[in-house]
């Protein structure tokens, strides 16, 4: 027995233009013709299409499926084993998105509505990145510290985002003041300026002990998303993250006590 293009397209789910595509590209053509000279699919052609259709249900690309249908000797449990690891892996991404989507829904649920002129008011050029929200709740969600530090800006009045960037803002003139010295990196100054920020991050959002910080500072010089929360990209300096990061890195080992002598 034979099935029309039509047919198989109606019975299997797949649009005749999806059909005629895996024809043109040699994964599965039909094996026969009517008198009419009308491609036919036979029921070991509707095998094959079943086999297309569940590899593509889990995500397999056709160029891969091509090669498993077409060498009966490829062991396709390898194949399924490694995309049974990659679902397994993106499932656990999505479900930590959903976390990240969950913390937003909270903080939106804090009653804190700014309007546009409120927000630039209060945040001035800071500019919070959502997708660098998201990677960061990817890469720190597990740690107690992120975790704090989301609830906590979650309790934040609008207020306490005033003061918390006014001493923001404050600070970080005095940075760039700084820097524009030429000041080096462990002078006593600038080290002061980073105990500052350590500081500044305990008293609005998670305790900050000196090997926290240093991770923190390095993604201000590996990410530029991270960075323009510090600093706004207008008011950045070529090697100025860097900079910051040098005397964050120095104050943490004062602080730990295997620190060298710092500049006066």
């Amino acid at each position: 027995m034979s099935w029309s293009v039509g047919q198989v397209s109606g019975f299997a789910g797949v649009t005749i233009r999806t059909l005629h595509y895996y024809d043109r590209s040699g994964l599965l053509s039909p094996s026969e013709r009517s008198p009419a000279g009308y491609r036919l699919y036979n029921g070991a052609d509707l095998a094959k299409l079943q086999q297309v259709l569940f590899y593509r249900e889990l995500g397999f690309p056709l160029d891969e499926i091509a090669d498993i249908l077409a060498d009966p000797q490829v062991n396709a449990l390898d194949h399924l084993i490694a995309r049974r690891d990659a679902l397994t892996e993106q499932i656990a991404r999505l479900q930590k998105l959903v976390d990240v989507a969950e913390r937003a829904i909270e903080v939106q649920r804090t009653g804190i509505d700014l309007t546009p002129e409120e927000r630039f008011e209060v945040f001035g050029d800071v500019v919070f990145d959502l997708s660098y929200a998201a990677d960061a709740h990817l890469k720190w969600g597990e740690r107690e510290g992120h975790q704090e530090s989301l609830a906590r800006a979650a309790t934040h009045t609008k207020e306490d985002w005033r003061q918390l960037m006014a001493e923001a803002a404050e600070w970080r003139a005095r940075v760039l003041a700084a820097f524009d010295e030429e000041l080096p990196a462990d002078h006593q100054v600038v080290l002061d300026l980073a105990e500052e920020h350590r500081q500044h991050i305990t008293r609005w959002f998670t305790p900050c002990p000196p090997e926290m910080h240093c991770r923190i500072a390095d993604d201000y010089e590996a990410d530029a998303r991270a960075f323009a929360l510090v600093v706004p990209p207008a008011e950045q300096r070529p090697g100025l993250a860097g900079y910051l990061r040098s005397a964050i890195g120095v104050n943490a080992e004062r602080r730990t006590g295997t620190g060298p002598e710092v500049t006066r």
